[in-house]
């Protein structure tokens, strides 16, 4: 019996743990955090005056804020909820068990199928040329997609170099590829506001980190500026990368980019 309560009670303190850390990722990605802790605090209050204080008048008032309060916070957290349920089951291993239940065992993304979108940064990081690449994973971008222009193509170094074109009318949005075929161009991508985001990053940048908070899209930048190129995936830069490096982060076996 004892032996029992104890494996619950444990059970119990991960799941609450398991919630509170995936709640501090996003409410840290989408720069609440300070609203976070204040939730902390206020919940700590009332666990103090209604559990060790018994003060029934206090904790009443304290019960009917909490009742109240769960709805606004749904109200007012309604994106980073979604997120959060996005992530959850968009992880790596739900879709695994996905794939084996329904006998799909994924496409491999190998490297003659990345060297095209990588030699084109390469190029265009040569000659300053500003870009956003986006690779849908398990999450669909399809509300993505219908904000720019449907290409439905190829992946071809010269379409891709030719679209991020400083005089092209597209060159300013972002180009979406998924199951190896540019999908759209000219795309607009939700901005992150985060404020752990360098001051020297653009526009394109917060544009790559908030579709890489909202999904679990992999996106490539090429910075006009200074012609760096970078990754943005799971809500985190990898900044400044070398061909191989970009190489080795589009063609990891778990990624499944394409």
């Amino acid at each position: 019996m004892f032996i029992d309560f104890g494996i619950k009670d444990f059970i119990d303190v991960l799941l609450v743990a398991f919630l509170l850390y995936y709640t501090y990722k996003l409410m840290k990605a989408s720069g609440s955090i300070n609203v976070f802790f204040g939730i902390l605090v206020f919940v700590l209050i009332w666990l103090i005056v209604s559990q060790i204080l018994e003060m029934r008048l206090l904790g009443s008032i304290f019960d009917k804020l909490v009742s109240v309060g769960v709805i606004a916070l749904i109200v007012l957290f309604q994106d980073e909820i979604r997120r959060f349920l996005l992530t959850l089951g968009s992880h790596k291993r739900f879709n695994v068990l996905i794939r084996f239940l329904t006998g799909d065992k994924g496409d491999s993304s190998g490297k003659a199928e990345m060297m095209p979108v990588v030699m084109a940064c390469l190029n265009m990081s040569k000659q300053k040329i500003g870009a956003l690449i986006v690779f849908e994973r398990s999450i669909p971008l399809e509300n993505i997609v219908r904000t720019g222009d449907i290409i439905n193509a190829n992946i071809n170094q010269r379409l891709i170099e030719n679209i991020f074109f400083k005089n092209s009318p597209l060159h300013d949005g972002a180009m979406v590829i998924s199951h190896q075929r540019i999908k759209a161009a000219g795309c607009i991508l939700p901005v992150s506001h985060s404020l752990d985001i360098p001051k020297e990053l653009g526009l394109r940048h917060r544009a790559a980190l908030g579709i890489s908070q909202e999904t679990d899209a992999c996106a490539v930048i090429v910075s006009e500026e200074t012609g760096g190129i970078s990754v943005a995936y799971g809500g985190n830069f990898h900044l400044n990368l070398t061909a191989e490096e970009l190489e080795r982060i589009l063609t990891k076996e778990d990624s499944r980019l394409l």
